[in-house]
């Protein structure tokens, strides 16, 4: 569950976030009770339903028929949407050089190891 400021309102884009990690976590489509259900933070019904809807309407998730009704599922993992911001943030930089060594050098070092074995991986694997 993500910690919410004193005043008890999340920052702006963190429910769709929530809403998105709920759902990659599961093992299958959800339906806005079970996405309800699994944020377990007592959001009402109709709010977890707009947001999905929001979603949707972002081609973030698509939605899957389960019987009677609607579950929803990420069109993308965590993976590739992490992927894709960064990707994103680089790419509206002005110096890409400046960016990517600015954010190799603040690797940790088993990120660094993982980084450096992809990139000898040569696209082998």
């Amino acid at each position: 569950m993500v910690q919410r400021p004193a005043h008890g309102r999340r920052a702006s884009g963190a429910l769709e976030g929530e809403v998105l990690a709920a759902l990659w976590a599961a093992d299958g489509p959800l339906t806005p009770a079970q996405v309800q259900a699994a944020l377990g933070t007592g959001l009402a019904y109709n709010t977890v339903h707009t947001i999905l809807t929001r979603l949707y309407d972002k081609r973030l998730v698509v939605r899957v028929r389960e019987g009677a009704r609607s579950g929803y599922r990420p069109v993308k993992d965590a993976a590739q949407d992490a992927a894709d911001r960064m990707r994103t943030v680089l790419e509206s930089g002005r110096d890409r050089a400046e960016i990517l060594q600015r954010f190799v050098t603040a690797l940790s070092p088993d990120d660094e190891r993982v980084l450096r074995a992809v990139l000898s991986d040569d696209g082998q694997g």
